[in-house]
């Protein structure tokens, strides 16, 4: 790999540039990897090189360009407005250079490397742990770091290959698939309900213990409804409130209130009748289940494999999750919520 080398387009010449005839194609996969992560250290981690090698392979691509291609900082990177055409310009074409490699190996062709994966708390647990476990079992050079929070993190300053997210992203410059259907659901224990009543219509919840799960920054949360006067919208303080789905999920299980969360989080509790499906007529909040990831010029074949074995997987089990938040009949007719074999 280190000696092969390749013409591929230069940004608008200088009086300097092209101070060699071809550049080194690990110099251009650093670059690109340096972009999409956003720091020549997490693109040397994923390319399984040091700091000093990733600086030293972009100060000799500048150098061959004859143009400054990144503005360093102590903190982030930044594309120079030649690097920013450069970019756009060999970002694809080493995606088609690897979809080639695949497309000669064939079933021979290696999945490898890191992959670094973010996610919920709740959803890596119970979910994407024991997948991510399976996935590396199957491809055995591959490496599983899963990194579990709550908040919604910066993909290219943490070196994230992806993440997965329930709800539609926020972030438009990030590609989003979707890999599961889902939805938001109301639930409480049976010993809540037998000591505080069941609430008929979102008016209730007034009168009712609600816990909060909060995002960063904010003291409530905000439920969603549908009702026949139309969208209805409610503040939800509460006695009790976190930033941790996990602990909003285990007060609910002690039977301190109702909360509210995705139906892949609390299937299992469900069918097993540890919570009891709320309101359900008023509930109507998609919350679908996405792969979410910086590119998708030059995604590694290590993503890609992962993110078509995830959509696999939670398909076989998504009849099951879904059914969960139906009349208990439905539920047990569907049979246990748990990752597919």
């Amino acid at each position: 790999m280190a000696k092969l080398r390749i013409s591929l387009p230069a940004p608008k010449p200088t009086r300097n540039a092209m101070a060699c005839e071809s550049v080194e194609l690990p110099d251009l996969m650093l670059f690109v990897h340096a972009v999409a992560a956003g720091s020549l250290s997490a693109a040397g981690r994923t390319l399984k090189i040091s700091p000093a090698v990733a600086s030293k392979r972009l100060t000799r691509l500048e150098h061959c360009l004859g143009v400054r291609l990144l503005q360093r900082s102590s903190r982030r990177l930044g594309l120079t407005e030649e690097g920013a055409i450069y970019y756009e310009r060999v970002a694809p074409l080493l995606g088609q250079l690897q979809e080639a490699a695949v497309a000669a190996s064939g079933e021979h062709a290696a999945v490898q490397g890191t992959l670094r994966i973010t996610a919920t708390h709740a959803f890596g647990r119970r979910w994407l742990g024991p997948l991510a476990a399976d996935f590396a079992r199957a491809h055995p050079q591959v490496a599983v770091n899963l990194h579990q929070n709550d908040e919604v993190v910066d993909l290219m300053s943490g070196g994230f290959d992806l993440a997965v997210r329930i709800g539609q992203p926020q972030d438009s410059s990030l590609i989003a698939r979707r890999v599961a259907n889902s939805h938001m659901v109301l639930v409480a224990s049976p010993a809540y309900l037998k000591k505080h009543g069941r609430p008929r219509t979102p008016a209730d919840l007034g009168q009712h213990r609600c816990i909060a799960l909060l995002r960063p920054g904010r003291n409530s949360a905000t439920w969603n409804f549908r009702t026949p006067q139309g969208p209805l919208s409610l503040t939800i303080g509460g006695t009790l409130a976190s930033d941790s789905g996990e602990l909003v999920y285990d007060w609910a299980c002690r039977g301190e209130g109702i909360t509210r969360k995705s139906i892949w989080d609390v299937a299992e509790e469900l069918i097993e009748g540890k919570l009891v499906s709320l309101l359900e007529q008023y509930v109507d909040e998609p919350a679908d289940i996405h792969a979410v990831y910086p590119s998708r010029r030059f995604v590694p074949l290590r993503v890609r494999r992962f993110i078509e074995y995830l959509e696999e997987r939670l398909a076989r089990a998504e009849a099951g999750v879904l059914a969960a938040g139906q009349p208990p009949a439905a539920s047990r007719k569907a049979g246990r919520a748990r990752p597919a074999t």
